[in-house]
């Protein structure tokens, strides 16, 4: 008798067995990580203490920079601990909940992602209209529907993930619990949840493309009729940075995630998974900042006044 239940442990192989080359991969994954989570923070509590960033673009930014601080969480620190002791076991529990964890918040992001789209579209397209658009209750409408929607896709693979069988193998060739290693272990047929781990991929990955392709259409075409040389350079200027943190979210994850056969190659896939789970996370904060001036200025006065706080904390002592 096959009990999935009997497997209550799995080994994480990680990136490679070399012990200098896990130093630097350590050594790097340390550093990008501490970077992505102190600039996603610094973005969330600029956010919520200037005022001058009160608006919707910048509150869909504070959600998805705590999408960023939980899915760069979710994959690395675990496989840092690795690194660090040596230990690859992985509980079946813990395992289970970092696929659906890892999941939750990369879909969550993708869908975000196009919801910031239309916010552009909007702002350039339709600006008399927007405050009255993109006002706070429908914000929060849109964030919550992001999540609401990522539950109802990814819940009914997760069930499926929960009833395969591991009698053959306990060793994941990856440094996370990802449904392509965990697929290939498996001793269960696993054609059923391929084929939906498919479906669910490319409904992600088209649908949202496809909806910020044209809202990006729409808000190029509108852009290049402004009279004003300078007025197109500021309002391309407000979407680069979007598109930019696009181009890098989705060129690993579609050609990771559209090939989810378990037979293949997984050497490839999880070095590339390096670049969405820490690269991405850390590059996505200095993206924003270093091409928004109201954030740069937001910064700017909240490091001067930390200063003048601690000054007159020092005369008073």
């Amino acid at each position: 008798m096959r009990n999935h239940t009997a497997m209550t442990t799995f080994i994480l192989l990680g990136l490679t067995d070399d012990p200098q080359l896990q130093i630097l991969i350590f050594i790097f994954l340390f550093i990008s990580y501490m970077l992505s989570v102190t600039g996603n923070l610094t973005i969330i509590l600029l956010i919520l203490v200037d005022s001058r960033l009160k608006t919707a673009m910048y509150y869909f930014l504070q959600n998805f920079s705590f999408l960023e601080i939980s899915f760069t969480s979710a994959c690395i620190p675990r496989f840092l601990y690795s690194l660090s002791t040596g230990d690859r076991n992985f509980s079946y529990n813990a395992c289970l909940s970092q696929l659906f964890l890892t999941d939750l918040f990369a879909v969550t992001g993708f869908f975000l992602l196009t919801i910031m789209s239309y916010d552009r579209y909007v702002a350039i397209c339709k600006p008399l209209h927007y405050v009255t658009i993109m006002n706070h209750r429908v914000c929060k409408m849109l964030v919550f529907s992001c999540w609401m929607l990522t539950l109802l896709l990814i819940t009914p693979v997760f069930i499926m993930f929960l009833g395969l069988d591991f009698c053959n193998s306990n060793a994941i060739d990856h440094f996370l619990c990802d449904a392509n290693p965990l697929m290939k272990i498996s001793c269960t047929d696993t054609w059923l949840l391929e084929q939906m781990v498919v479906v669910c991929s490319v409904l992600v990955f088209i649908i949202t493309l496809m909806c910020m392709v044209l809202s990006y259409a729409y808000i190029i075409r509108t852009i290049l009729r402004f009279p004003s040389a300078q007025q197109r350079k500021k309002a391309f200027s407000t979407c680069s940075s979007h598109m930019i943190v696009i181009f890098i979210s989705y060129g690993s994850c579609i050609f990771i995630y559209t090939k989810p056969s378990a037979k293949d190659e997984m050497a490839m896939n999880k070095g590339i998974a390096l670049l969405p789970t820490s690269i991405s996370p850390m590059l996505n904060p200095f993206i924003y900042t270093l091409r928004n001036k109201q954030v740069i200025q937001a910064f700017n006065d909240l490091v001067t006044k930390l200063y003048a706080f601690q000054g007159t904390r020092g005369m008073l002592k």
